[in-house]
């Protein structure tokens, strides 16, 4: 051997898959901002004509969708940067650490209104509300749930879990839209009580905005303070290892998962009077095999142990 041997490259289809990401992300966040632009147009305007604290609630809501949303276009681009000599290990973090500062202003927006929401059903005076109004946010409804399960279709088909949560955005603005749409039948129902109820049912709304603010939070934070990943990606680096022709066992795997980006820790054992050139071969390719099976893997570093049966 007279020279180092060269890193073995991954495959073509391993950037593809990441640039295929970003390509989906993007377009249906887009896809997102104009649907909810429209409803919350819709939806303003008729809250401020007719004066309903619920409709101006699911509104207020999706205008804060349609922001976080043109926030997160950003970030799912920087985050998506390979490294650079000040960030090593890429820029992956941005992305979790920019959904844990939205969610925690959906908490902020949640708690404040809920405040105001009750002091309004105790202290503003009762007036007459339009009967009619609820159509608005059923309709609202309807357009988010079609959303939801075209987005989850797709998600579905391209075995991508960033565009399934994206879906699932869609589902929780629908059953906001849908809780607003109850509280303005029972205005309608109750016309001399209509106040009151609007306000509890925005009060209502501003609990469901507090409430996936702190799921958003809590999901993004378990990225930033490296919790474990879910287990079936522990067996897809396990699976991808064993493959590679030598791999005779897996030991400690260890994973850091963030946004776009994963970085892999993984043992392996091989015969144990194997060459140093030899071993270093298997784990180039052991690295292959493994950015194969999940393109997100920005690098994965591999630990070599001599394999002895009945040793475990």
């Amino acid at each position: 051997m007279k020279r180092f041997p060269d890193p073995i490259k991954v495959p073509g289809e391993v950037p593809a898959a990441r640039q295929r990401r970003i390509k989906a992300l993007v377009r249906s966040t887009m896809q997102g901002i104009w649907v909810r632009l429209l409803i919350a147009a819709v939806e303003l305007v008729t809250a401020v004509t007719f004066g309903s604290a619920a409709l101006f609630m699911d509104a207020l809501a999706t205008t804060i969708d349609v922001a976080t949303s043109v926030f997160l276009i950003f970030c799912f681009k920087f985050a998506d940067r390979p490294p650079d000599k000040n960030h090593p290990f890429g820029h992956g973090r941005l992305e979790p650490l920019a959904g844990l500062q939205l969610g925690i202003l959906l908490i902020v927006i949640g708690v404040g209104m809920g405040v105001y929401q009750v002091t309004n059903a105790v202290t503003e005076p009762e007036h007459i509300i339009n009967p009619y109004l609820w159509i608005i946010p059923f309709g609202a409804t309807l357009l988010l749930e079609f959303c939801y399960q075209l987005i989850m279709h797709s998600a579905k088909k391209q075995h991508s879990p960033a565009l399934a949560a994206d879906a699932w955005h869609y589902r929780i603005d629908a059953l906001t839209s849908f809780a607003a749409g109850m509280t303005l039948v029972l205005v309608a129902m109750y016309p001399m009580m209509g106040s009151m109820i609007d306000n509890l049912g925005a009060f209502f709304i501003s609990i469901m905005m507090i409430v996936a603010g702190y799921k958003a939070a809590r999901k993004n934070l378990n990225q930033l303070i490296d919790t474990t990943p879910a287990a079936d990606f522990f067996d897809k680096v396990k699976t991808a290892a064993l493959r590679v022709e030598g791999v005779l066992a897996t030991e400690k795997i260890r994973i850091q998962q963030y946004g776009p980006d994963a970085h892999v820790n993984i043992d392996i054992e091989v015969e144990p009077y194997l060459t140093v050139e030899a071993a270093h071969t298997i784990s180039q390719k052991v690295r292959v095999e493994i950015q194969k099976e999940w393109p997100f893997v920005r690098d994965v570093t591999v630990h070599i142990e001599p394999f002895y049966p009945n040793d475990h």
